[in-house]
């Protein structure tokens, strides 16, 4: 099997490559793509080398899978061309999620949908995957009427340009902006781009994924996202009202039965999920877990993950391993 790794000099690409490695995914060869200026150098995998390849050869080459992590527009111009010529794209960028036509997948909530026509499949965004990862199975047994949620995001959901950003600023040097503002010392309220509602295109992403994902138009969300200065990992504060009674006790357990949820939830050991113990794993974090005694039928908690990985990597490639264990790509003689 042929796989191709579109954007894999970038922040995600390299970490695509560190987890198709440590899940051992069955590819014969690898096909790392990037753009134009890195063409003929060359990235490791396994031990080996091996030389990046421009846009047109690999699809020429025609991998079984093509993720891809190069941004919105590349997976505009390219997504298609992979796919008509037999390739299966799983797409990490934005561009393909609200698409009616494409599946949005995480694998342990909806992979079960995929058939043999899904040539485009997106990949959501990395705050999404994570929040929804520990509220499919809350939202399929009570049934979820109100979502609150407010994101503490690292710099590394900005890429390099953040993680830049954010190092230059610590050492004092001058840097390049990616922020609008300091981001070292700060938090920033602005996530995306703003709307003409005051919403960013963050904010948007939470409320119209979250709904697509779990097959709900009816949940009522609203959100807040907030740029922090942390290099790996984001969390997310969710307070929501279910339709369902349900107790404390019932609602813990719920979340304790849910795949690859890990709870973290001690306060007298001073136990809770954060960024930095995330950092490396694919598992979503999830504790100070509550009542809410504001309102009816409330809870909140507090969900953790590495964005770099179950946020994007690890996702995209779970829903590779997937297509592969159900016959869902070709094999190509």
């Amino acid at each position: 099997m042929k796989i191709a790794v579109v954007g894999a000099t970038g922040l995600v690409g390299s970490v695509m490559l560190k987890v198709l490695e440590e899940r051992d995914f069955p590819l014969k060869e690898l096909i790392p793509v990037a753009s134009q200026k890195s063409v003929g150098k060359t990235v490791f995998f396994k031990g080996k080398e091996f030389k990046i390849v421009g846009l047109q050869e690999a699809v020429e080459l025609k991998p079984e899978i093509a993720i891809f992590s190069a941004g919105g527009q590349i997976s505009l111009d390219w997504a298609e061309k992979f796919a008509k010529n037999g390739t299966v794209v799983i797409d990490n960028s934005s561009a393909w999620r609200m698409d009616n036509s494409k599946k949005l997948v995480v694998p342990e909530i909806n992979a079960h949908l995929l058939s043999n026509n899904d040539k485009i499949i997106a990949n959501p965004n990395c705050s999404t995957i994570q929040m929804v990862t520990a509220l499919a199975l809350v939202h399929k047994n009570y049934g979820i009427k109100r979502l609150v949620i407010s994101t503490y995001q690292s710099v590394t959901g900005t890429g390099v340009p953040g993680v830049n950003q954010l190092s230059g600023e610590r050492k004092g040097l001058k840097v390049a902006k990616v922020y609008p503002h300091q981001i070292d010392l700060n938090v920033i309220p602005h996530g995306g781009s703003f709307d003409s509602d005051g919403y960013t295109s963050e904010e948007t992403k939470l409320v119209n994924e979250t709904r697509k994902i779990l097959s709900d138009q009816k949940i009522r969300i609203t959100s807040t996202v907030v740029r922090v200065p942390v290099f790996g990992g984001h969390s997310v504060s969710v307070n929501m009202e279910l339709n369902k009674n349900c107790s404390l006790a019932d609602f813990r357990k719920t979340l304790e039965n849910t795949q690859g949820v890990v709870i973290q939830d001690n306060p007298e050991k001073n136990l809770y999920p954060m960024p930095l113990y995330s950092e490396g794993k694919d598992e979503v974090f999830v504790g100070r877990i509550r009542q809410d005694f504001s309102n009816d039928n409330s809870f909140n908690l507090w969900i953790v993950a590495d964005n770099l990985r179950k946020g994007a990597a690890t996702n995209a490639i779970q829903i590779a391993e997937y297509l592969v264990e159900k016959g869902l790509v070709c094999k190509y003689k």
